[in-house]
């Protein structure tokens, strides 16, 4: 009995690196989805419920995670870090959920290239977090993560200059205002996406620190 209160260090890095799976999932998912606007609807519909089945899929994980941390006697890591990444990790899911749901919601039948370019950072970020996570639990690649972690931040930088190029060309041209603010929105929710892959980064660069 006392064996089981001591999972193997590799089921909670295993349960990470499947949450993190899921997060690049949804992201590559809500990329096509913002790629396909202007086209086929149906095409639309099918991505918007893959981001969906994404963060689904993502809650179990979670869950199983989490209630592994309540069961085990010891962790590998900080327990309280291992729950902040979990969480941050469930943010980027419930935010990249918020983008593609915004796609009906709002009614957005069109692209624009700034939505495409935010869609590829997101993309890219999340790719980056995953590779992030999977290599955590090496210490050996310690470096690896921390450059990994960096890309992250500097994306969102990225993802910042084409948002603020984005809200003010929406009102440059004296198009339809009620569109304007809901592209507006549209944008800070994939804004938030690289928010909160910036925090997951900052919380595994502080996971580095403690266990060096």
């Amino acid at each position: 009995m006392f064996s089981s209160l001591m999972p193997q260090r590799k089921e909670f890095f295993d349960l990470l690196a499947a949450h993190s799976d899921r997060v690049v999932a949804g992201a590559n998912a809500a990329l096509r989805l913002v790629n396909s606007l202007g086209s086929n609807s149906k095409d639309v519909e099918a991505l918007v419920e893959e981001v969906n089945l994404n963060e689904k899929s993502a809650d179990k994980i979670k869950s199983d995670l989490i209630t592994l941390l309540h069961n085990s006697f010891t962790t590998p890591i900080n327990r309280d870090q291992i729950h902040t990444l979990t969480l941050d990790l469930d943010n980027v899911l419930d935010t990249l959920q918020d983008v593609a749901n915004a796609v009906a919601m709002y009614h957005i039948k069109d692209s624009t290239p700034e939505a495409r370019e935010m869609a590829s950072l997101s993309a890219d970020a999340c790719m980056r977090l995953n590779r992030a996570v999977i290599t955590l639990a090496d210490k050996k690649r310690s470096q690896e993560t921390i450059d990994l972690c960096k890309e992250i931040d500097q994306i969102e930088s990225r993802a910042d200059k084409v948002l603020r190029k984005a809200v003010a060309k929406l009102f440059q041209d004296g198009g339809d205002v009620w569109m304007a603010m809901k592209m507006r929105e549209f944008y800070f929710l994939q804004e938030n996406v690289l928010d909160y892959c910036e925090e997951a980064a900052k919380t595994i660069e502080e996971i580095l620190i403690e266990n060096s």
